[in-house]
C-alpha cells in the first residue's frame, strides 16, 4: 500500500503545481516558462516504466482514478492557456515564425506517408487548438488543404492569425461550430481527432454519417497512464472499422487509423 500512496501523492503534487503555475501565469506571463517545465515533467512521468507499473497495480482504485481525472482536466486547461500565450508571441513577432514552423514533429511527418497524405488530400483537423503545430506541419510538408475545427472561439481566431504569420493562410483555414455545418467534411480524405478532444466517439459517429466512405479517420488518444494528459478511447470499434494502431516508443499519445470495413469488403469483391 505504501507505493499506492506515493503514487497518489505524485498525482496530487503535479495537479497542484500545474494549477498554481497556470494561475500565476495569467498575472505574470513570465511564469509560462515555469508552467511549460512542469508540463514537461508530467510528460516524463507518463512514460516512466516505474509509474507504468504503479498504474497497472493501482490505476483502477477510486482515489487514483479521481486524482488522475482531476490532473487531466488541470493539465489540459493549462496547455490550452499556454498555447494561446505562445500564439500571441508569434502573432506579435516576439517568436520567430520560421523557428516556430520548423518545430516539425517527426511523428507528424511519418504520418504523411503512413496515411497517404499528399497535395490532393483534404484534411480536417478536429481540436487543433490555438497553437496548431500538427495542422500547420501537415499543410507545409504535404501542401494539402487543411480545415481546423475547434470549439474554443478564441483558439479559432488565434489559429487563423498564426497560420497567416507562418505564411500558410492559403492552405489552412479555421472554423468553429458543428462538424456537419461545414461542407468540407464531405470532401475530406482524412480526418484527425486530437488527443485533447473528449467526445471522440461522438465525433467518429458524426464523421461516419457525413463524410465519404473512403475517408480515413486518425484518432489520437491516451489510455492508462497516458490518460493523465490525453482523453482516452476505451470503446471496441473493431466490429465496424478496420483498426490499424500506430505504435511509437515513448509517445505521449497513441494513434489509431480507422477505415470502413464496408469499403474493404467492396474492394475485395471488386478485385475478386
Amino acid at each position: 500500500m505504501k507505493s499506492k500512496y506515493a503514487f497518489l501523492l505524485s498525482l496530487q503534487s503535479l495537479e497542484y503545481e500545474i494549477n498554481q503555475l497556470n494561475a500565476f501565469s495569467k498575472e505574470y506571463p513570465e511564469c509560462f516558462e515555469l508552467l511549460k517545465t512542469k508540463l514537461d515533467d508530467l510528460c516524463r512521468f507518463m512514460v516512466n516504466d516505474e509509474n507504468e507499473k504503479r498504474w497497472h497495480e493501482w490505476g483502477t482504485h477510486d482515489e487514483v482514478r479521481q486524482y488522475s481525472e482531476k490532473l487531466r482536466e488541470t493539465s489540459v486547461k493549462a496547455l490550452c492557456d499556454m498555447e494561446k500565450y505562445q500564439s500571441r508571441l508569434l502573432i506579435n513577432k516576439e517568436l520567430e515564425a520560421t523557428s516556430y514552423i520548423e518545430q516539425l514533429s517527426h511523428a507528424v511527418q511519418e504520418e504523411l506517408d503512413l496515411f497517404g497524405i499528399g497535395p490532393a488530400s483534404r484534411v480536417l483537423f478536429i481540436g487543433s487548438g490555438a497553437y496548431p503545430l500538427s495542422a500547420l506541419t501537415i499543410a507545409k510538408e504535404s501542401r494539402a488543404k487543411v480545415l481546423c475545427l475547434d470549439i474554443d472561439e478564441e483558439a479559432v481566431k488565434l489559429g487563423f492569425q498564426v497560420a497567416s504569420a507562418s505564411g500558410l493562410q492559403a492552405l489552412v483555414d479555421f472554423a468553429g461550430g458543428r462538424l456537419s455545418d461545414h461542407p468540407f467534411i464531405r470532401e475530406a480524405t482524412h480526418v484527425f481527432v486530437a488527443s485533447l478532444v473528449a467526445n471522440k466517439l461522438e465525433i467518429v459517429e458524426e464523421v461516419k454519417r457525413t463524410a465519404r466512405q473512403d475517408t480515413k479517420i486518425i484518432v489520437r488518444y491516451g489510455n492508462g497512464l497516458k490518460s493523465l494528459f490525453n482523453y482516452p478511447l476505451h470503446a471496441d470499434l473493431s466490429y465496424e472499422w478496420n483498426l490499424t494502431p500506430v505504435v511509437r516508443t515513448n509517445s505521449l499519445y497513441d494513434t489509431v487509423l480507422m477505415e470502413s470495413k464496408l469499403l474493404t469488403q467492396e474492394r475485395t469483391i471488386a478485385f475478386d
